[in-house]
């Protein structure tokens, strides 16, 4: 087999990429925080450039965001353990209310001829069990958050090395004009899409802790920086934030509750999903809906709970490095919600 030959040249790439992932797996607790960095830099790079059309220095607007992004982490932080305390005191309660509404829901459905081990299903169904969906994430964004003094670190030189690092991209690629192009737009996509994925996320977070106030759930709080956070991993995100808050209200206050909760859920990230969130981004990112969920389980499994967040910027990083050379931009085809390329 020829060295030049399609086949090898496959062979060699397949190859390559597979070491190249071996290597991020293996090296994920430094892949992580230096992902996220970029992407939080990404994120704030618009403040900072904002704010310097009015004069204000560098050094300060990076100070200013830096201090915003410590209080919010601190404040989460205290957020979630507090909640996750008090959840724990409070399952042996949860676990006897649990088991009065399964009681309740069994005598039922024998009144229509349908027999159910109550005793096998409450076995099953423990409300500990539904929040260890919530707890997983949560404790693998605590792993994150240990490492928080380095990802700001790196976000700061990364700001401070925003304006020059263009000129030398420039200097450092071969064809210039061409890849300059294609980096120009993943920049310009990526702040979009965070930005508006943030609003939107900051939105529904927001109602889903009303929603959960008013009917009176515990730990309202906690589930609303959930669907918050959970907001940003698509197509499934919602619905994991939604079980945890769910159970809880079906143990507390029954099947009634529960449904409103779901539906509260359910209303909410439609609206905001379906309506608000296309209308802000129109186009948006430019892949496909089966691209975005296999993605999120790609990466997930790559990098953790934080390669489930950027799942959709770091994929739109393969897809414009695939539209970049002529021979790989069938698979930017492929990875495209409409069969285009945005080249």
């Amino acid at each position: 087999m020829e060295l030049r030959s399609p086949t090898a040249k496959v062979m060699i790439v397949l190859a390559c990429l597979v070491v190249v992932l071996a290597g991020i797996k293996a090296a994920s607790t430094i892949m992580v925080p230096f992902f996220l960095s970029i992407f939080i830099a990404i994120a704030c790079s618009p403040i900072i450039n904002y704010t310097s059309k009015f004069g204000v220095p560098r050094w300060l607007s990076i100070t200013f965001v830096i201090l915003i992004i410590v209080v919010f982490g601190f404040l989460l932080a205290g957020l979630v353990g507090q909640s996750m305390t008090e959840f724990r005191e409070n399952l042996p309660t949860y676990r006897t209310q649990l088991d009065k509404e399964f009681a309740w829901i069994v005598g039922k459905l024998s009144e229509y001829n349908i027999n159910i081990n109550g005793d096998l299903i409450a076995a099953h169904l423990d409300p500990a069990t539904a929040m260890s969906v919530a707890t997983n994430f949560i404790s693998g964004m605590g792993g994150v958050l240990s490492n928080l003094f380095l990802i700001l670190l790196t976000v700061i030189f990364m700001l401070f090395e925003a304006n020059s690092m263009p000129h030398r991209l420039h200097i450092a690629l071969a064809d210039p004009d061409m890849k300059m192009k294609h980096i120009d737009r993943f920049i310009r996509s990526v702040n979009s899409y965070l930005a508006i994925k943030t609003v939107v996320s900051l939105g529904t977070g927001t109602i889903i802790g009303i929603w959960l106030y008013v009917m009176g759930v515990d730990h309202f709080m906690l589930w609303a920086v959930l669907a918050f956070m959970l907001n940003y991993i698509p197509n499934i995100g919602s619905i994991i934030a939604a079980v945890p808050a769910v159970m809880i209200a079906f143990v507390q206050y029954g099947v009634a509750s529960a449904g409103m909760a779901a539906l509260g859920f359910l209303l909410v990230n439609t609206v905001m999903g379906n309506i608000v969130e296309p209308r802000l981004m129109g186009r948006g990112m430019g892949l496909s809906t089966l691209v975005v969920f296999l993605s999120l389980i790609f990466w997930g499994w790559l990098l953790g709970t934080v390669g489930m967040l950027l799942s959709v910027p770091l994929t739109m990083v393969v897809k414009i490095a695939l539209e970049s050379r002529e021979e790989s931009k069938w698979l930017a085809v492929l990875l495209s919600s409409d069969g285009k390329t945005t080249s």
